[in-house]
């Protein structure tokens, strides 16, 4: 059985899109709770809730159907992926809770591969699953509801960047688009494992070395809705604008090649759709490049907001914990919105 063939969009793409999200989530009441220290109206990654002066929850819930077709694979990604959020908050996963939606006739040793895969990610988390809820559905959907802990005092929100910080990303951008290649049956193996080794590797090691380095103010995952929509909503709820400088990006290998293909998932579209307002130009962009900046990302790396001063000691940090950290841009004192430049101004 091959996975990417039983469903219409595979991993972060099959996301609805960001906008519509955003225009429901903003017809919703917000209660009142000096307990809880983020929640969901500046789209960050998860919820924060003190339960003391020492501890807080960090609880989020991820899930999506298969990108890849090996099923062991593909619970490995979806893990890593749910993880992705209580790490890009600066917490410790904790415990979690498996989401399962599989065909009422589908082979029962497919989802416990799929189950399996996902237990060796959180295994090598340290996180101990404690249940989950099945449903029957004509597409395989797979995740994991995560709760994890943090101090109070060592949140990292997507609302802290300031001007002068300098930009880091952790991982290349390319997984949606190579994917969407797999499913078209137009990939290289060469990019589909690589995008492969991307997708399961956890940002364990990266938020490690982040809280132990000074300096930072501010840190998002950029998954389903791109860099460009990642960093849109970074940009809003910091007050200040994004310069990428698109050359520096690291980017998959095949990326490029799996657009030129005509590789381009729907979140592509509807991440361009809701970022694309705020983003302005400020070199002569290849189309191709331009829309990888949007591509929806599947376990995807940290982006960070780094003081200028300690942004060459992190990298080299990360670097060490063999991280391929990499300095992408920076941030500036205007209107919240992206600028994207070819090169240092």
């Amino acid at each position: 059985m091959r996975l990417t063939q039983q469903v219409k969009a595979g991993g972060c793409a099959s996301k609805l899109a960001p906008g519509s999200l955003r225009a429901a989530l903003d017809t919703l009441p917000q209660r009142s709770d000096p307990n809880l220290l983020v929640g969901f109206d500046q789209s960050d990654d998860a919820g924060v809730y003190r339960i003391d002066k020492d501890r807080a929850l960090v609880q989020t819930v991820d899930f999506f159907t298969p990108m890849v077709d090996d099923p062991w694979t593909f619970g490995q990604i979806a893990a890593a992926n749910a993880l992705s959020d209580v790490y890009a908050m600066g917490g410790s996963p904790l415990t979690a809770l498996a989401i399962v939606c599989f065909p009422q006739d589908g082979e029962l040793e497919v989802l416990g591969q799929i189950l399996r895969g996902g237990m060796s990610k959180l295994d090598e988390a340290g996180c101990t699953v404690v249940g989950g809820h099945s449903v029957r559905d004509t597409e395989i959907k797979f995740g994991y509801a995560v709760t994890g802990l943090i101090h109070p005092d060592r949140v990292y929100t997507n609302g802290g960047a300031r001007a002068g910080d300098l930009l880091v990303l952790t991982k290349p951008i390319g997984t949606g688009v190579i994917t969407t290649a797999l499913k078209q049956g137009k990939a290289n193996e060469v990019w589909v494992e690589g995008a492969i080794r991307s997708m399961t590797t956890l940002n364990k090691a990266a938020v490690g070395v982040i809280a132990q380095h000074g300096g930072v103010h501010a840190m998002t995952d950029v998954t389903g809705f791109g860099l460009m929509g990642h960093g849109r909503e970074m940009a809003l709820a910091s007050g200040a604008s994004l310069e990428i400088q698109f050359q520096k990006v690291p980017r998959l290998e095949g990326a490029l090649e799996a657009i030129a293909l005509g590789a381009i998932p729907a979140g592509l579209h509807a991440n361009r759709e809701y970022a694309e307002c705020m983003v302005s130009e400020e070199d002569v962009l290849d189309d191709t490049l331009r829309m990888l900046m949007y591509d929806p990302q599947t376990s995807g790396g940290l982006l960070v907001s780094v003081d200028s001063g300690y942004a060459d000691s992190l990298v080299q940090a990360l670097e060490n914990a063999h991280v391929a950290a990499r300095t992408i841009g920076r941030v500036m004192a205007d209107k919240p919105g992206l600028v994207l430049r070819g090169s240092d101004a």
